[in-house]
């Protein structure tokens, strides 16, 4: 890792390399492309900031060429420095995008310019990569009570091992995402180890043709390093590197951050995870050490079905006692495991040593789980609190389950993360309520009146589409207020009527997978257009059905509102039918905005707010995708006009013509149906 004060006497960029906006330039011509003034403020944004050792965030409208804007300095930096830059994504479609498309052509068109054409790998997971050793020695025993399919059946699951099995005798990558189509979680963990259980490349057997090593040492040789949000995070906790020596980090998707590393640091304990450990470590000590532990998964497993679920703020003296003795039964096994790794010594038998680490692992899960969760409890006051515990019901298989989450990671990735290298932060929707100070503080920058200097710049670059004259934000400001009971009668009026104005064309996004379904329902027979919902078949298929057929409408949940791309005639209209807020009982955001409420912030506008602000913005973002684009975005809820907070999320929209009279709006969709 890079020392967190670099030294600043030797400058950045060597003096034979052409100057950031020569090589853009060369980019953009050989590409075929034409120059854009937002592209270019942007790349210079970049490298200012590579220079200066500063931060930057970046908005980039759609359309900006935001990826060049970014790689473009990052390969020059990466030139001058004989280091990589590491640029992490939040989704799999924008990692192949870079590697599969932007990255191979940029490589190609810069290669005259630089002293070597550039270079790029993509590094995921441990996880994510087969593991040769375990395929060749069945180590180490996956959880037996839970198989329901032998491999030599007929089965879902079986014919998955199967083709796991054919895909490997020829695989030379043994990347989990070659797999079209996909395999389950339970297949898949068959054959893949993570960081924690693996044997480690020396002790390995497989450990000179170990799948994820290779991907290591290509991403070593590179210039460019494409990652996830999540192998980011773990590589900037952890005390061991992952991804190779860099100083530059550019964050893609930016907006996802704070929730993809929120998750990596998120614990669960449940009787699934409990009787996990168990069956790791069963045949490795004595039956009435490892019966303590089972012993106490079935008091967590009891206790958690009697619980309500929901957010616990104080501590039950009988859960108190139930993670204690989960806790100390782990410890105990753990004790009576013996000796790890090299203190065990180097005549282990390798696949000995793999069962009892991934044993270790399992352990030390439960372990650290619980006593996380009881340290959680007990604080003078809600400022000094820094977790969350809640309690998941169980829903089908899957048994309640405790989880825990930070109530910040602010103070995690300043230190982890922003303290040692300069990060590039860019997404279409950074800047909420005109300012980027709100996703600022959660990442732990300091912002303007915090009485810190801040070490950071934002930018917003603009759009190249003309927002006011081709798009309409319509706020149905003479519906109801929405309710708890489901979409009323009028806003189903309002949604077919907007519909059959537009002749279709229409992507519907909704709070919740329960009112798009009512929608789906109540609409289809009432509509003349197609109708599609998500769930009918993979969102994939049905984004690509919709796009194909111009009449078909798709409504759906929290996925859409982020991964659609449906340029042209296809898209019209995008109806929310309301402000995303989080849920009132969601434990994780009502707690964090009680945490900033306690420290003397506005925790509704820091939390609710921002978290509606984001996806509004980026809902509304599915309608323009071209220059040629025209339609309306239509909000339903009429508080994003009265209320006292509308100001503050209309400010978080792209700066569309607004009204709130339906029948101007109707009239425009039906002179748009008339164009296509």
């Amino acid at each position: 890792m890079p020392d967190a004060t670099p030294d600043t006497s030797q400058k950045t960029a060597a003096p034979d390399l052409p100057p950031v906006e020569e090589l853009l330039a060369a980019a953009v011509h050989a590409l075929g492309g034409s120059e854009r003034q937002g592209q270019v403020a942007m790349a210079k944004a970049v490298q200012d900031a590579i220079d200066a050792r500063e931060h930057v965030a970046v908005q980039a409208g759609t359309g900006t060429g935001k990826s060049l804007a970014y790689l473009v300095p990052s390969i020059r930096h990466a030139m001058a420095s004989e280091a990589a830059v590491v640029v992490s994504t939040a989704t799999i479609a924008l990692q192949r995008q870079l590697v599969d498309r932007d990255l191979p052509r940029l490589a190609e068109a810069l290669a005259a310019e630089l002293p070597h054409e550039p270079t790029f790998a993509i590094l995921k997971g441990r996880r994510n990569y087969l593991c040769r050793y375990k395929l060749s020695a069945a180590w180490p025993e996956e959880d037996e009570a839970e198989q329901l399919f032998d491999a030599r059946e007929v089965s879902a699951t079986g014919r998955m091992v199967k083709r796991i099995q054919e895909w490997a005798e020829d695989t030379e990558l043994g990347d989990r995402d070659e797999l079209v189509p996909g395999v389950n979680e339970q297949a898949w963990r068959q054959f893949s180890v993570s960081a924690k259980e693996c044997l480690g490349a020396q002790k390995c057997p497989s450990g000179a043709e170990c799948f994820a090593e290779l991907a290591r040492d290509r991403a070593g040789q590179a210039d460019i390093v494409v990652t996830n949000h999540s192998l980011l995070a773990i590589d900037a906790m952890e005390d061991f590197d992952l991804l190779p020596e860099h100083d530059v980090v550019v964050v893609d998707e930016a907006h996802e951050l704070v929730d993809r590393v929120t998750s990596v640091v998120t614990g669960e304990l449940s009787e699934s995870t409990v009787g996990f450990a168990v069956r790791r470590v069963g045949r490795l000590i004595e039956q009435a050490v490892a019966d303590r532990l089972l012993e106490a998964g079935e008091d967590l497993k009891a206790l958690l079905a009697a619980a309500p679920a929901g957010r616990i703020d104080d501590l039950p003296e009988v859960l108190g006692m139930t993670l204690a003795l989960v806790r100390d039964a782990a410890f105990a096994c753990i004790t009576a495991l013996g000796p790890r790794g090299e203190r065990r010594g180097a005549g282990e038998d390798p696949e000995q040593a793999g069962i009892r680490k991934a044993a270790f692992t399992a352990l030390d899960e439960v372990h650290d789980t619980a006593q996380r969760m009881l340290d959680a409890f007990g604080h003078d006051s809600e400022v000094d609190r820094a977790d969350v515990v809640w309690l998941d019901e169980g829903t089908g298989r899957m048994p309640p389950r405790l989880n825990i989450a930070p109530l910040s990671v602010a103070g995690m990735l300043r230190d982890k993360l922003f303290g040692s290298r300069t990060v590039v932060l860019t997404s279409a929707t950074l800047a909420l309520g005109g300012a980027f100070d709100g996703l600022a503080r959660q990442w732990g920058l300091a912002a303007p009146g915090d009485g810190k200097k801040a070490t950071w710049q934002g930018l917003d670059v603009g759009s190249p589409f003309d927002h006011p004259r081709s798009g309409i934000l319509y706020v149905a400001k003479h519906l109801p207020s929405p309710g708890r009971d489901g979409l009323s009668p009028a806003y189903l009026d309002e949604i077919a009527e907007l519909i059959e104005a537009a002749g279709g064309r229409t992507l519907g996004l909704f709070s919740s997978m329960r009112a798009a379904k009512a929608a789906t329902e109540a609409l289809r027979e009432r509509l003349s257009v197609p109708l599609l919902c998500q769930g009918d078949d993979s969102t994939m298929q049905l984004v690509k059905q919709f796009a194909q057929d111009e009449p078909t409408c798709l409504f759906g949940t929290l996925s859409l509102w982020q991964g659609v791309d449906v340029p042209g005639p296809s898209l019209r209209l995008v109806i929310i039918d309301r402000i995303p807020f989080p849920r009132p009982d969601d434990p994780l955001a009502s707690a964090r905005q009680r945490h900033v409420a306690a420290k003397g912030g506005n925790g509704f506008m820091a939390v609710a707010a921002t978290h509606a602000a984001l996806l509004l913005a980026q809902g509304a973002g599915r309608l323009l995708r071209s220059q040629s684009d025209k339609g309306v975005v239509a909000v339903l809820d009429p508080r994003l006009a009265t209320a006292r907070y509308s100001s503050f999320l209309r400010a978080s929209l792209p700066p569309f013509w607004e009204t709130s009279n339906p029948d101007m709006v109707r009239g425009a969709l039906k002179r748009l149906a008339s164009e296509s």
